[in-house]
């Protein structure tokens, strides 16, 4: 199928925003099961607020872009020169709200420091159901709003690496975390039973493939909607639809100083002096 046709299919559109300028899209190849059209509606696409012209139909454009850095088009990461689009947004039948860079960081392993990846975080920081006051402290404020406001995970490989390496780390991550919530109480034996199946299907969504230097991987985290289970889409594989998966594992990267210390420290550092 076509990628035109496959869009069409989807009731999707590519969109642009005229305040950034052409940088890079992607659209899903995931398969149409039942639950994923429920779930995403078909936000299998993924682009930058300027990435592509019109395929179709645009959706509404109305949303004011909140920039981390509000006199320029993108951020760089210093650590590696990777650049990261200040807003993107994803394309749906209904009006998905621009979101806002965060905070970017490296990811390094070993003793040496070997840069893995860079990783940006986004999200919805003009949802109305946030709510953050200057009481809260980063920690408070960052959980407020994963829970509570779509957000992305952007992750920009520094050397080529594998499909197969993110989904191992990924895995441990959140078998890490859900050891922990057995510890603490925050998740009992039944509902650890629950996610069995969900982690089942996220180890099987990565492929035997390489993911190459410089290509953008982008996970979306949905916004909660009651009666539905939030979705976790990985952009051009597919979607886990659970509650705990789809929180846990976004959640994860701001755990202590996180797989990341940069992006940790620089997302704190941008929530600060932020209230909502």
């Amino acid at each position: 199928m076509s990628f035109l046709r496959f869009t069409r299919s989807l009731g999707l559109s590519a969109c642009v925003h005229p305040t950034y300028g052409a940088r890079h899209s992607f659209h899903s190849s995931a398969k149409r099961s039942k639950s994923f059209k429920q779930l995403i509606w078909g936000a299998g696409f993924l682009v930058t607020a300027a990435s592509i012209p019109l395929l179709s139909r645009a959706i509404r454009l109305d949303a004011e872009p909140l920039a981390v850095e509000s006199n320029t088009e993108s951020t760089i990461d210093s650590a590696t020169g990777i650049e990261f689009p200040n807003a993107i947004r994803v394309a749906a039948k209904f009006n998905v709200p621009l979101l806002s860079l965060v905070g970017v960081g490296v990811r390094t392993v070993s003793f040496l420091g070997i840069k893995v990846y860079s990783v940006g975080f986004y999200a919805d920081l003009n949802n109305p159901k946030l709510k953050i006051n200057s009481e809260m402290t980063p920690d408070e404020k960052i959980t407020e709003i994963i829970r509570n406001s779509a957000c992305v995970v952007r992750i920009v490989p520094t050397r080529n690496t594998s499909f197969t390496h993110l989904r191992d780390a990924f895995m441990r991550a959140l078998h890490e975390r859900m050891n922990t919530g057995r510890k603490s109480g925050t998740l009992t034996e039944d509902e650890a039973l629950e996610v069995g199946s969900p982690m089942r299907k996220l180890k099987t969504l990565f492929p035997n493939s390489p993911l190459t230097k410089h290509t953008p991987f982008d996970i979306f985290l949905s916004e909660p909607i009651p009666g539905k289970p939030r979705a976790l889409i990985f952009r051009d594989l597919g979607a886990i639809e659970n509650d705990w998966v789809a929180t846990e594992f976004v959640l994860h990267y701001f755990e202590g100083a996180g797989p990341s210390p940069p992006l940790k420290k620089a997302v704190v550092s941008q929530l600060e002096n932020f209230e909502k």
